[in-house]
């Protein structure tokens, strides 16, 4: 039986059962395999991908949709990979394409790396800012953050919503939900009772991500992230808006250090919703 060509494949809807592919496919191009990670972004969103007839994935991705159900307002695509034995073949565009028409009209954001940002900015998405990745052990130093800080509670929850809502613009209720299940630690900031910044870092191989870190101000985001790496004994990772200069030099001089560059881009809105100011680091770059 002839094998059929890339561009005759079906594009198909990825479920849990295709974890461990996605996670053959991350570690085909490099990447860890991040398999925690998977599980999340394709429960809580939408997996495309393409199989190969030899075993496998050629290509997946995932997108995370936020605001109403059946309406969404904003959508995150992330983890676009093609295997590498298909690389260069135009099978990372047709699958963007493939995204761009199912996603219509839906404002659309990503994360993207220097290798993949000029086939986005061929399809239209605009470069409108950028996150630093930084990674190491954090180093305790300096004067101790003054906010206060504590593990989050169920009965937080209903307040994180609200409070995240405000700040990202958008309704993430079937992420943040899953936080306390997916993330080794969930932790509020609190000022007379009052949550003013909630933060989580969750497990990725031999690291502790810290995201989301959303918070009222800078002083609230280092306690956070202070009282999260109290927490490990796993160097952190973090990609902080590179606009959040402050918070970024504090954990330089913390030990984590810089690690790359990734372009925050945007495809049929000029910005993201919300108040960037107090919106410091992502879920993961995958998502927002």
């Amino acid at each position: 039986m002839p094998i059929p060509s890339l561009a005759a494949l079906p594009i198909r809807r990825l479920t849990l059962r295709d974890l461990t592919a996605c996670a053959d496919l991350s570690e085909d191009r490099g990447w860890p395999r991040e398999e925690h990670k998977w599980g999340l972004l394709l429960a809580a969103g939408k997996g495309y991908g393409i199989d190969d007839p030899d075993g496998g994935l050629v290509t997946a991705c995932v997108v995370t949709e936020y605001g109403p159900y059946s309406e969404p307002d904003l959508a995150a695509i992330g983890m676009v990979l093609v295997a590498e034995r298909h690389a260069r073949q135009g099978i990372g565009r047709r699958l963007m394409h493939h995204i761009l028409s199912a996603m219509g009209t839906t404002p659309l954001t990503l994360h993207a790396t220097p290798y993949g940002r000029p086939l986005y900015e061929e399809l239209g998405f605009k470069v409108i800012g950028q996150a630093e990745m930084l990674r190491g052990h954090f180093t305790p130093g300096g004067p101790v953050p003054t906010v206060s800080t504590r593990a989050a509670t169920a009965e937080d929850l209903a307040t994180i919503l609200r409070f995240d809502e405000e700040v990202l613009g958008t309704d993430r209720t079937h992420l943040i939900t899953r936080l306390p299940a997916f993330a080794d630690q969930f932790r509020v900031a609190e000022e007379n009772g009052r949550i003013i910044g909630y933060a989580a870092a969750w497990p990725n191989m031999d690291t502790h991500v810290v995201g989301p870190l959303v918070a009222r101000d800078t002083e609230t985001a280092q306690a956070l992230l202070t009282s999260l790496a109290a927490g490990t004994d796993r160097a952190l990772r973090t990609d902080i808006d590179v606009r959040h200069e402050e918070l970024r030099a504090w954990a330089w001089d913390r030990g984590l250090a810089p690690v790359t560059l990734n372009s925050v881009m945007t495809y049929g809105i000029q910005e993201l919703p919300g108040d960037w100011q107090r919106r410091f680091a992502p879920l993961t770059v995958a998502a927002v």
